[in-house]
C-alpha cells in the first residue's frame, strides 16, 4: 500500500466493510426465507478460504491504521485486534488443509470480536456512556475514520467479524 495516502486507504477499506455488509445481510435474508441450502452450496466449498481473506483484510488494515497511519489504537481496539489477528493464521491454515474442524474455535473468537467491537461502536454514537475501561488520554470515543457518515475503523471491524460467523456458518467440504 505505499503510495497510497490514508484518505485513499481508508476508503478501499470502508467500501470493503460495506460489501460484507451487503453480503452478511444478504445471506441473513436467505438463510430467513429458508435458503440457507443454497448459500452454503454456492459458498459453502470456499467459505474457509473467504473467512482467512477477510481477517487477513483486516489485520493488514488494522497494522496499516496504526503503523502507517499513526492512528494510536485505543484499548477496546487492542481488545478487537486481540480476537482479529490469531483468526488470520488459523483460517489460512484451515483453509489451505481443508479443516473445517476450526469452526467452532474461529467462531468464538469472531463472536468475541463481534460483541467488543459493537460495544466500541455504541461508545462512539454515545461517548457519555464511555466508562473507566478506556485511557482519558486516548479515549475510544475518539473517530480516527468516518466514511458515509457511519463507518467507522470499529464499525469496519465489526463488519470483518460478522462476515467471518457469516462464511463459518457455511462453509462444508467440496463435493467429490
Amino acid at each position: 500500500m505505499q503510495g497510497m495516502d490514508t484518505e485513499t486507504v481508508t476508503l478501499f477499506l470502508a467500501l470493503l466493510a460495506v460489501v460484507a455488509q451487503v453480503a452478511v445481510l444478504v445471506c441473513l435474508l436467505l438463510f430467513v426465507t429458508g435458503h440457507r441450502r443454497q448459500v452454503a452450496d454456492a459458498i459453502g466449498p470456499q467459505a474457509l478460504a473467504l473467512a482467512a481473506c477477510v481477517a487477513v483484510v483486516a489485520t493488514l488494515g488494522s497494522l496499516y491504521f496504526s503503523e502507517v497511519a499513526h492512528f494510536t489504537p485505543c484499548k477496546l481496539c487492542w481488545y478487537q485486534r486481540i480476537a482479529m489477528y490469531p483468526l488470520a493464521p488459523m483460517l489460512v491454515i484451515a483453509a489451505v488443509r481443508r479443516d473445517l474442524g476450526i469452526r467452532l474455535y474461529a467462531a468464538v473468537l469472531a463472536a468475541i470480536g463481534a460483541v467488543i467491537a459493537t460495544y466500541h461502536v455504541v461508545l462512539e454514537r454515545y461517548p457519555t456512556l464511555e466508562s473507566t475501561v478506556c485511557d482519558p488520554a486516548n479515549p475510544c470515543t475518539l473517530i480516527w475514520v468516518k466514511r458515509f457518515g457511519y463507518l467507522t475503523i470499529p464499525g469496519m471491524a465489526l463488519s470483518g467479524f460478522a462476515l467471518i460467523l457469516v462464511l463459518l456458518a457455511v462453509a462444508r467440504p467440496e463435493e467429490p
